[in-house]
């Protein structure tokens, strides 16, 4: 099992926004950023800012996909 940023990605299409939009309004890292279009760990802290800024909850930015 792993997690897909799908949903992410596509929220921040419909808001017309880009990754460096988002890394502005979150307040987080080039790095964390970088980390989520690879779709790696990053910590609940940056997926908690992302969520504020949005204002969505962690279910709207993120799911688990089965292997």
């Amino acid at each position: 099992m792993r997690i897909s940023y799908n949903k992410l990605w596509k929220l921040l299409i419909d808001r017309e926004m880009n990754k460096h939009d988002l890394k502005v309004a979150a307040g987080v890292s080039s790095a964390s950023i970088a980390k989520l279009g690879k779709c790696e760990n990053v910590t609940t802290d940056v997926l908690l800012k992302i969520c504020e800024a949005l204002k969505v909850h962690m279910d709207d930015i993120m799911e688990t996909i089965d292997d």
